[in-house]
């Protein structure tokens, strides 16, 4: 039997799997800043913080799939916003074609009734 640590593991693993292919989706289309990924993320019903936000985004950064600039703001500091690196776009694309095999196994399994 799972404990309430292994199944609290198991839904942490599962929900940033599916938050960073979320956030790389978002930035796919175009350039994005991190507040505005935030608020598209929670209007869809994804809950992120932002602490939890800007570590993730680091680190695809990190590995090359993401690039950012930096823009002056006229009420405040300056504005980092993310682009999709050419790797970025790669490692989309792979996760993308993951994303829909998975999806369906998952619904055909999900949906299968037994009697």
């Amino acid at each position: 039997m799972a404990t309430a640590t292994n199944t609290d593991n198991i839904l942490s693993q599962m929900k940033k799997g599916v938050l960073e292919f979320a956030i790389l989706s978002i930035i796919q289309r175009g350039e994005a800043y991190p507040s505005d990924i935030a608020s598209e993320l929670k209007e869809s019903g994804m809950q992120v913080l932002e602490g939890t936000l800007y570590p993730l985004l680091t680190r695809l950064k990190n590995a090359g799939y993401l690039d950012y600039r930096w823009v002056e703001s006229t009420g405040g500091p300056p504005r980092k916003y993310f682009s999709m690196s050419e790797s970025g776009k790669a490692f989309y694309q792979s996760l993308e074609t993951t994303w829909q095999e998975l999806s369906k196994a998952v619904n055909t399994i999900t949906q299968t009734k037994t009697n």
